[in-house]
């Protein structure tokens, strides 16, 4: 995925959380619950772009010869 694309795609999820935030009225715990799930979904989005986890099953295997 180019850099661009990536930079415009976080700018779009930071604004319509910021928007949620701002013109939803909602309890203080329900708009920091809603800002950690983002948040945390979107930090396993990155790291799914930019590290392999399909091997994270075998971290520390030896296996047999």
């Amino acid at each position: 995925m180019p850099i661009l694309q990536l930079l415009i795609i976080l700018v779009v999820i930071g604004v319509v959380l910021w928007l949620v935030n701002t013109y939803i009225p909602m309890d203080a715990t329900i708009k920091r619950i809603i800002n950690i799930v983002v948040i945390v979904f979107v930090v396993i989005w990155l790291l799914s772009l930019f590290v392999n986890f399909g091997n994270l099953g075998s971290v520390g295997y030896v296996g047999h010869r």
